[in-house]
């Protein structure tokens, strides 16, 4: 029910319906859960600062409950990093995707397309700052995934494609 009223854009009703089970969880797996989804309905609204500090409450619960190379703690890490990318704060969204990346690294396959995401993301964080050679390798990193997990039509293949011919022009 929340996420269809986060949805349709109802932020209000999704984060009464939130706190409302955040009164009655018992389970802190259930806390984080609620905690996630405050979060990113703040993120919906630029609500970037009370957004992250939904993440952190969520990323201490996963810190003391998930073994520390658990893909949903480099999840985290990722939407921290892209909210602090909406906050124009690239220094701490390389950072959190950093962290992100370390822990996809480890735990996921080499062909898994939640790590092609986060390369393509680290690269539009990497581009903003004009490490353009870095963003390259980022796109390749995610192309190479791409290619084996998609079929070429796809629209990340598109985009990504289109990624790699706007950093090549600024080399």
């Amino acid at each position: 029910m929340g996420q269809l009223l986060l949805q349709v854009g109802h932020f209000n009703q999704t984060e009464e319906l939130y706190n409302e089970l955040l009164e009655i969880a018992s389970d802190e797996s259930d806390i984080a859960h609620i905690y996630f989804h405050i979060g990113l309905s703040k993120w919906q609204q630029d609500k970037y600062q009370e957004a992250v500090a939904f993440y952190e409450k969520e990323l201490a619960i996963i810190r003391r409950t998930l073994p520390q190379d658990d893909p949903t703690l480099a999840h985290t890490y990722a939407n921290i990093s892209a909210v602090y990318n909406n906050m124009g704060d690239c220094t701490k969204a390389i950072e959190f995707y950093e962290k992100s990346n370390k822990i996809y690294e480890i735990s996921l396959p080499t062909n898994h397309p939640d790590l092609a995401a986060l390369y393509n993301n680290i690269s539009e964080v990497v581009y903003e700052i004009g490490y353009y050679s870095k963003a390259l390798c980022y796109l390749e990193n995610a192309m190479t995934i791409w290619r084996k997990s998609l079929p070429s039509t796809h629209d990340n293949i598109k985009t990504t494609m289109n990624s790699k011919d706007r950093v090549r022009k600024n080399l």
